[in-house]
Formats: C-alpha cells, structure tokens, sequence
C-alpha cells in the first residue's frame, strides 16, 4: 500500500512511502486483538479494592439473643452480613488482575489492529516535525490542517518528542506515544492513526 507524505501544513509532498505488507497487510486476527486488548485493560486496574468480612467488623462477641424460643431466626452476632453494619459476604479483596501473552500472540494483535486502519484508510503519512516550545495551539493547527480535529487521533512519532507530547497532553481526544510503545488497544481506540515519516522504520 502507497501513501502520500503530507507536511504540517496538510498539503501533499513529492514523497512517498511504502507500507509493510507484513504489517499493514496481512488478514486480521480478531481473536489475538480480543486477547491483547483485554490484556492491556486487565493491566490498567489497581486491584486496590476492599471489603471489611465477617471477621474483620468491630463489634462485640456476645449472643444477640437466646437461641430457642423466640419466634425468629437464630442469630450469634453482630459481625454476621445479614445484620446492618456487619461484615460483607464474600467481599472483593485486593488482588492483581494482570496475565501473561506470549510476545507472537500480541505482534500479531498489533499487527492485525494496524491492518484493519489501512484497509479502512484511517492511516496518515506526515513528514518529520517538531515544535520550538510546547503550545497546544500549534498541535491543534496541526490537527485542523490534516483534518482530522473533530476526530480521536493517535500520533506515532520515531522517538517522543517533549513538546510535542506536552502539547497534546491537555486535550482529551488525541494521544502521542513513540514507535516503540504503540499498542493495539491505542491503535484500534484512535479514529485515526497518523504516522511521522521516522515511525515507520
């Protein structure tokens, strides 16, 4: 697949690129994508939840009320989760919910979710840029000229750029990561992938 490179004004350049067929070509798997996707969001969660059980209420020890006779049910405690304020049944407790993938598995997932934005066309091409401060103004020029602003975009430069990213940082539709941390959960989040000319060795 050939792609036109466009500058940062948004027009067309003379130079064009050549997209991997390894990479941006190849029948998607969309059980890989389902795998590394549920990674990626498993690995997001704290796990810091908690809820006070049975044994863990401070309440007093003593037998609420004689055991016979009273024309209700039997109750021992104060802690039990049927009384009000007692302990949780079965409450969460803190755990880590991340797994492991095999690296194949999520190369392909990556390479899958990258595929299906060539064949959708959501993939642009810009030459290699950088800003002399950060100004969310200029990102958003940027943006506006390759007509993409209304839209969720994910930049990919070569290596991160600091005032790139903290240009983008304060808006809440666009993301800016390196070649090296792309992942297939960014990629498939984005309406539209733009790429730096560098990214794509």
């Amino acid at each position: 697949m050939e792609l036109k490179v466009i500058n940062k004004e948004g027009k067309e350049t003379a130079n064009k690129v050549v997209l991997n067929k390894d990479i941006y070509g190849i029948e998607p798997n969309d059980h890989a994508i389902y795998l590394d996707v549920k990674q990626y969001l498993a690995n997001q969660r704290q796990g810091t939840h908690k809820a006070k059980e049975k044994a863990e209420v401070s309440y007093s020890t003593r037998k609420l009320k004689r055991q016979k006779g009273t024309g209700g049910a039997r109750a021992g405690s104060r802690k039990s989760g049927t009384m009000i304020g007692g302990g949780r049944f079965f409450g969460p407790r803190p755990r880590n919910y991340s797994f492991k993938l095999n690296k194949k598995l999520k190369v392909l997932a990556r390479a899958s979710a990258l595929s299906y934005k060539a064949k959708d066309n959501k993939i642009t091409v810009v030459e290699n840029f950088n800003f002399d401060a950060p100004k969310t103004k200029k990102y958003l020029d940027l943006m506006k000229n390759l007509n993409v602003l209304e839209k969720k975009t994910l930049l990919v430069l070569s290596e991160l750029n600091k005032n790139v990213y903290l240009s983008a940082r304060n808006l809440g539709n666009t993301k800016v990561v390196s070649a090296s941390n792309i992942n297939t959960y960014d990629v498939l989040n984005a309406h539209n992938l733009i790429l730096s000319e560098g990214s794509l060795a």
